[in-house]
Formats: structure tokens, C-alpha cells, sequence
């Protein structure tokens, strides 16, 4: 049985200062995942130049919810003034995007400390 997508909101700072809005991700990521997914990402504000992803709490991803994810990158880069990173992913989820090519949109980081760090090399 599928745990039900929920979506968090929060922001961070890097030592720079710089804000950062996290999207914190918890149950399962599929088909019936895209309202809450996208619904979440086209509800940031467009200040927000630095988005993390945080997987921490998934548990479950399926090739619709990659889909979905790839989706919001895609977004991301065509407006051009988002950067986007990753973390919390499993070891086999990290394989999994990296297998897919979303780490060609979007940085794909071990924890949110190595994330907001990554965060603060970027222009």
C-alpha cells in the first residue's frame, strides 16, 4: 500500500547567508504524487533562486514520480533562474537518478549540510 506524497516548505541559509528554499518530501513518490509535487514547486515564490530537494523521508519512488520529478527540473531550467540540488536520496535511489540523468539537472548530495555547502559554490 502507497504512503501518500506529503509536501513541506522551509528555508535555510548558507553561511553566506544566502537563502535556500527546501522542499522536504515524505511517503511515496508516484503517478498520484503530481498535484502535490508540482503543486508545491509552482507555489515558491520566484525569488527563490536556490531549491533543494530533500528525499530524506521517501520511501518509495516509482518510474511516474521520477517522471514527475524530471518534469520539475525541466521547469527549472527553462526559466533559468532556479538552481536545483538533491539530497536524502538511498544509495539505490542515487544510483537510480544518476542511471536516469537528473544528475545532469540538479546536484545530487549526500545530506542537506553537503547540499546548502554545494549550494554556496554556485554563482
Amino acid at each position: 500500500m502507497q504512503t501518500a506524497t506529503r509536501v513541506t516548505t522551509r528555508t535555510a541559509s548558507t553561511a553566506s547567508s544566502s537563502p535556500v528554499t527546501i522542499l522536504s518530501f515524505s511517503g511515496d513518490i508516484s503517478s498520484a504524487s503530481k498535484d502535490a509535487v508540482l503543486g508545491a514547486y509552482h507555489g515558491l515564490d520566484g525569488a527563490a533562486s536556490h531549491v533543494l530537494l530533500d528525499f530524506t523521508g521517501v520511501d518509495y519512488i516509482n518510474s511516474s514520480g521520477i517522471a514527475i520529478i524530471i518534469q520539475m527540473l525541466l521547469e527549472a531550467g527553462k526559466a533559468g533562474t532556479q538552481t536545483i540540488g538533491i539530497f536524502g536520496l538511498t544509495p539505490h535511489f542515487q544510483k537510480v537518478f544518476t542511471m536516469v540523468g537528473i544528475n545532469k539537472y540538479a546536484a545530487l548530495h549526500a545530506n542537506e549540510a553537503a547540499a546548502l555547502a554545494g549550494v554556496q559554490e554556485q554563482p
